[in-house]
């Protein structure tokens, strides 16, 4: 009822498809008739189980899941609801979603978030000083610069390293795991591979990613990882790094011939893609010269700009 009643303006934007943002958005088109934009930035139902959840409890459990105050069906954001929401969105004036896999699922227009190409601009800084900076000068720097999860694939990316045995690669991680203990179990098993650094404030970000010498997204391929789309991955094509990811969802596409790719949770196929960048770095700098050309032209805030600006006055007119 609180953020209900701090809705205004001439079009409600509901940022994710949640009964909390685009349910409240369709309550409130009930009373003052303002149309809405759904912005889909993940499935939502993906990290439930996806298609296949299903709700069946005894009826004991859902009458305690109903009446008790901290019962499960007393959360807005219920899974429950999660998939009862999204046959609703149909309702929504316009949808943008931020990956094909999402656009294919929901319709809409494909708008991923735009990144911030000046900012993100490797012409500000030097890497060989960002290193120093950081305490990674001695060593090749594989940055992952968000929190660790399995479906990230960054134990595929370990075991790669297990296979090179290379003591001067290091992969860096930037930030931790807000969620468990699953930080402690990468070190336990892959200590001697891993530099952990803090997370970082965003604006101190392009500094820090100046450090890496390749940004590694090595997403496995399950539906939580092919509806997303990796923000890290134009991180490092903003800063023009070269890129190493897997044939997972978007990414392909997003790198187009500017990366370099792996197949999914194949760490032999990550291993030989490290010594191919490596072999030749002036080549794969090269690659990540064109990656920020391609970050400017088809994912930088003007362009995703000029197509929302599009989006809202066909919704005004």
């Amino acid at each position: 009822w609180t953020l209900f009643k701090q809705i205004a303006g001439d079009i409600v934007i509901a940022y994710k498809l949640k009964p909390s943002s685009f349910g409240l958005a369709l309550i409130y088109r009930t009373f003052w008739h303002r149309p809405i934009i759904l912005d889909i930035d993940d499935w939502e139902l993906s990290w439930h189980g996806g298609d296949s959840y299903q709700y069946r409890p005894s009826l004991k459990q859902l009458t305690r899941d109903l009446i008790k105050p901290s019962g499960a069906l007393r959360q807005l954001d219920h899974p429950l609801y999660l998939k009862w929401i999204e046959a609703l969105t149909p309702l929504a004036d316009q949808i943008t979603t931020h990956s094909g896999f999402l656009q294919r699922r929901f319709g809409g227009i494909n708008l991923p978030n735009g990144k911030n190409t000046t900012q993100f601009d490797p012409d500000r800084y030097d890497p060989e000083t960002s290193r120093c900076k950081y305490g990674l000068q001695d060593y090749r720097v594989l940055m992952f610069p968000g929190a660790p999860r399995p479906y990230k694939g960054v134990e595929d990316m370990l075991m790669a390293l297990d296979q090179l045995q290379q003591a001067d690669l290091k992969l860096v991680i930037v930030g931790g795991s807000p969620y468990d203990n699953y930080d402690r179990q990468l070190h336990q098993r892959w200590g001697q591979h891993i530099i952990q650094l803090p997370k970082t404030a965003y604006m101190e970000m392009p500094e820090l990613i100046a450090a890496a010498h390749v940004l590694v997204v090595p997403q496995r391929n399950t539906p939580a990882a092919q509806a997303q789309f990796p923000l890290k991955l134009t991180d490092g094509m903003a800063m023009a790094k070269p890129v190493l990811a897997t044939r997972v969802g978007d990414i392909p596409e997003i790198l187009g011939e500017t990366g370099y790719l792996a197949e999914p949770e194949s760490p032999g196929d990550l291993a030989a893609q490290i010594n191919h960048i490596f072999q030749d770095y002036d080549q794969a700098l090269g690659r990540g010269r064109r990656a920020r050309e391609r970050c400017i032209e088809r994912y930088s805030l003007g362009t995703m700009g000029q197509t929302l600006t599009r989006l809202v006055e066909n919704l005004v007119a």
